[in-house]
């Protein structure tokens, strides 16, 4: 389908283009790589009047490191982060969760702001985000910072203002020795997942002394498996621990029936894949 008409704009700067979205009101969406908003355009699931896109502002790309923290500029690519050799030794969690992200096309222009500032409970970084700890720069009227446990509220209703655009991504890096992983479950390439798990470890001796988690496409936001990594805490990964970690995520989900499956399997799917992310999790940990 063909959305419906709309006045584009292109600002040049973050200023100028809260400006606009402060003016323009509830009727307009700031446009960063499009894979999530045109669709629903076309769809008639959304009809912003004015689109704000963030395109040609220079000083959203990019990806640095500042102390402890990693920072992703809101409109670097998914392709760009996959490309990041800082990325890679540092999060190798985000290159891996990048390249399941839907294909290299969609990844050239996608972007970590878009992928994470939707909303959509299908999209890959939230979760992982969220196991990881990151916080949102928030810039409108002036700056704020929202951790991503804290961002998502409903399906595509997240903590953003009308007249704020999300600027920058911050994480901070796991410890040195630590073992990550994202377990995915799609139905063919480019899809989104039927369940996905992120996992996050540290061991001390054999014994896991921190673990987080985090679940894609389980409910309608992303999911913090908070007990679920706690039970994961002091155990040495044994059979009986992961079963109790894999039942205390599962409690948690509320998943959509749809064309990926009934809620009960996809609910079954988010257990099998954090119990996959465990163990690689593990083999990884140093």
């Amino acid at each position: 389908m063909i959305p419906p008409a709309f006045a584009y704009h292109r600002p040049a700067s973050v200023s100028e283009a809260t400006a606009l979205l402060a003016d323009l009101g509830e009727d307009a969406r700031p446009l960063a790589g499009g894979h999530s908003l045109i669709p629903m355009m076309k769809l008639r699931l959304a009809s912003p009047e004015h689109l704000v896109d963030l395109a040609g502002i220079a000083s959203l790309k990019g990806i640095s490191q500042d102390g402890n923290d990693i920072v992703i500029g809101a409109m670097t690519t998914q392709h760009e982060l996959i490309a990041s050799d800082l990325v890679a030794n540092k999060i190798p969690i985000l290159r891996e969760t990048a390249l399941l992200i839907a294909d290299p096309q969609v990844r050239y222009m996608g972007t970590v702001g878009g992928n994470v500032a939707n909303g959509d409970p299908g999209n890959d970084l939230p979760a992982v985000m969220m196991c990881l700890d990151a916080t949102y720069q928030l810039t409108g009227r002036g700056e704020r910072r929202v951790p991503a446990r804290q961002f998502y509220r409903s399906a595509y209703v997240t903590a953003l203002a009308p007249h704020e655009i999300l600027t920058a991504v911050r994480i901070p890096v796991p410890p040195a020795g630590h073992g990550a992983a994202y377990e995915k479950l799609k139905r063919k390439v480019g899809d989104y997942a039927t369940a996905a798990a992120a996992v996050v470890l540290t061991l001390t001796g054999g014994t896991v002394a921190s673990c987080s988690i985090g679940l894609t496409n389980v409910a309608d936001t992303p999911l913090w498996a908070e007990e679920a990594g706690r039970l994961i805490v002091g155990s040495n990964l044994d059979g009986a621990s992961v079963k109790r970690a894999v039942a205390a995520a599962e409690a948690i989900t509320s998943p959509a029936v749809d064309t990926r499956g009934p809620a009960e399997y996809r609910t079954k799917m988010a257990g099998v894949m954090l119990a996959r992310a465990l163990e690689r999790a593990r083999q990884r940990a140093r």
